[in-house]
């Protein structure tokens, strides 16, 4: 059985194989006819243009959407999102990583508050054969069915924990972990999640979903942006922007350095006044892991307003994989090496799917 980790975030979905990795933005769009097909200097990656089928519904999803459609769907409501976005997203990553008919078992995660809630609607959605059809920029139509034999769910911070302990055979590599009282904070697009594992249990009281995600500092840039040039920009289009420093509206540019730094570290003081409040009584923490893509933006800011030992993302490395990268690794411990050990509650009953 092949192993597919899929990460469906508000900003970006992100999977891997293992072989390969895909990230791309978490927008639905219209399909459309285009007259013009390809880059005109040569053809763009298959990545970025993702039109897809599902359920009779034709849709372009990621950059294409963001390029081409009309009508576009972009949201941070969850209930919206895992009723009408999470399946296309998450089929739409497994088209370009699965092959037809391969029998397949998928690891994906949830914000620790939104598990309980959403655990077996995901499972739902996603276990089982679907049948989609794939258009290429040449217009080629492709049919494939993606056969996911099983779905596991877990706590989404412990996939960059998993990442960490966890080799690509699946095995311990660095077992501290499993003995070590772990304090995650991962920061990700609409939510940060902050969870402790001691000693591999999950600890219910350190363990919170808070909306301090980036799209909060993007929503006050984007007002900022507002005041001065009277124009909306949709949070997706702030992405490359910040990290330019950057954005050109009708001619005319925008420096977004100074806005960035001052709502970056608004935002971190907010995540460090959480910490402080949610691990009170957990003042024997070993190590705190800093991840997520929120995560490696705020990292300046964030780091010295949290006293401990903290395990930051490889600057060398995308930070969006963290978790769906650990997760890939959990699917082989579980999959191909026998009985998993995930966090399990104090109960001793397991928190994962």
């Amino acid at each position: 059985m092949e192993i597919l980790a899929i990460d469906t975030g508000f900003g970006f979905t992100k999977a891997t194989n293992n072989s390969k990795s895909i990230i791309f933005k978490s927008i639905l769009g219209e399909s459309t006819d285009i007259q013009f097909k390809g880059g005109i200097l040569g053809e763009s990656s298959p990545d970025e243009n993702i039109h897809i089928e599902i359920d009779g519904q034709s849709y372009f999803i990621g950059e294409m959407a963001e390029r081409q459609s009309n009508v576009r769907s972009f949201t941070l409501d969850q209930a919206q999102f895992f009723a009408a976005h999470l399946k296309p997203l998450a089929l739409a990553a497994a088209s370009r990583l699965s092959g037809s008919f391969l029998p397949t078992g998928l690891i994906t995660g949830l914000p620790i508050g939104y598990f309980r809630a959403y655990r077996e609607s995901v499972i739902k959605a996603l276990q089982g054969d679907h049948k989609i059809v794939l258009t290429s920029l040449s217009g080629k139509r492709e049919e494939k069915t993606i056969r996911i034999n099983e779905v596991k769910v877990i706590p989404q911070p412990f996939g960059s924990l998993f990442n960490l302990m966890m080799n690509d055979l699946g095995e311990l590599g660095e077992k501290k972990y499993v003995h070590e009282k772990i304090g995650i904070i991962d920061v990700g697009f609409k939510t940060s999640d902050f969870t402790v594992a001691d000693k591999m249990r999950y600890s219910e009281r350190g363990s919170k979903t808070t909306d301090t995600g980036i799209s909060k500092a993007f929503g006050m840039i984007a007002s900022k942006l507002h005041e001065k040039s009277g124009v909306n920009i949709e949070l997706y289009r702030l992405y490359d922007a910040v990290d330019k420093g950057s954005i050109k509206i009708k001619g005319k540019e925008y420096d977004l350095k100074g806005p960035t730094d001052a709502v970056f570290s608004q935002l971190a003081a907010s995540i460090a006044s959480e910490v402080d409040r949610l691990w009170t009584d957990d003042w024997d923490i070993d190590t705190i892991v800093l991840t997520g893509g929120g995560g490696a933006a705020l990292a300046k800011h964030l780091q010295p307003l949290i006293n401990g030992q903290i395990v930051a993302v490889d600057p060398g490395k995308d930070p969006r994989l963290c978790n769906v990268k650990g997760y890939w690794k959990y699917g082989k411990h579980l999959w191909s090496r026998g009985v998993a050990t995930p966090p399990t509650q104090d109960n001793g009953e397991s928190t994962a799917g």
